[in-house]
Order: C-alpha cells, then sequence, then structure tokens
C-alpha cells in the first residue's frame, strides 16, 4: 500500500509524491521469504525426519542420543524462520537486512563444520552450505539498499 506525503511548493499549492514501501513487490522480499520458508522447512525436517535432515545436513546421526542435538536445531531453524517471516509481514527492510545479515553467519559456520568433519572431499554439502551463505549476503546488499519506514 502506497503512502502518501503532501508537500506545499512555492504558489503555495499541494502536490502528492508517492512514497515507495518495501514489500511484496521487491525482489529482495521474495529472496528473503525463500531463505526464511527454506529454513522453517529444513528446522520441521529436523523436527520429523532427524536421520534425513542430518544426512543432507552433511553430518549423518551416529545413534539415537544424536537425534536430541536434531531437534534443537530443528526448532532453532523454525525459530529463525519465523521472525525473519515476522518482519518481511511487517515490511521493515532494515531490520529485516539486519537479522538477515546477522544470520549470514549459519550457513558459513555450517560449511566450516562439515569441512573440519568431511575434508574437501565432500563437495556436494560444502557447496549447499557455501552458496547458501554467498547468496545471503548478496541478498543483504540488497536489502540494506531498500526503503522502509522502519
Amino acid at each position: 500500500m502506497n503512502e502518501f506525503c503532501f508537500i506545499i511548493n512555492k504558489t503555495n499549492k499541494m502536490k502528492t509524491h508517492s512514497i515507495k514501501s518495501w514489500g511484496a513487490r521487491s525482489v529482495s522480499y521474495w529472496l528473503t521469504f525463500l531463505v526464511a520458508a527454506g529454513i522453517i522447512f529444513i528446522g520441521i525436517r529436523f523436527l520429523v525426519a532427524p536421520t534425513v535432515a542430518a544426512e543432507g545436513y552433511g553430518i549423518p546421526l551416529n545413534n539415537d542420543t544424536s537425534a536430541s542435538y536434531a531437534f534443537a536445531k530443528g526448532i532453532r531453524d523454525v525459530y529463525s524462520g519465523t521472525i525473519l517471516l515476522v518482519f518481511l509481514a511487517l515490511r521493515k527492510a532494515r531490520v529485516s537486512a539486519i537479522l538477515f545479515s546477522i544470520a549470514t553467519v549459519i550457513p558459513a559456520t555450517d560449511f566450516f563444520i562439515v569441512l573440519s568433519r568431511n575434508g574437501l572431499g565432500d563437495i556436494t554439502h560444502l557447496m549447499i552450505h557455501g552458496c547458501t551463505a554467498i547468496y545471503m549476503i548478496i541478498v543483504s546488499y540488497l536489502l540494506f539498499k531498500e526503503k522502509s519506514s522502519d
């Protein structure tokens, strides 16, 4: 929804200027939404099918007690995605940019966790985590360029 700003010019006539509002018409909005929805999906998968999710992450579970860590990761992923969706729904580009930028550390750290555990031979999982981090850095940049009401 557009907001309007009224400006009185030199002839004392009122002009109306539309202020661009960040939201569903913005590419950065949908790129951010994609990550938020994706991380919620991954979190739910860790809660519902921890063995499958752990293999998708790149570090399979060793035993039944390892599932506890998968559940902890799952609920944190669901929370992370949900909190980002809240600020998207509120159309807060600046807050979304800050949260999204901070969250970039997650896939970067995941990359190094998989690298330290599996080595360079696990290129598939390294690419998943590394490309996610790069994608998030690019989207963060786009988010910071957006104008918003916050």
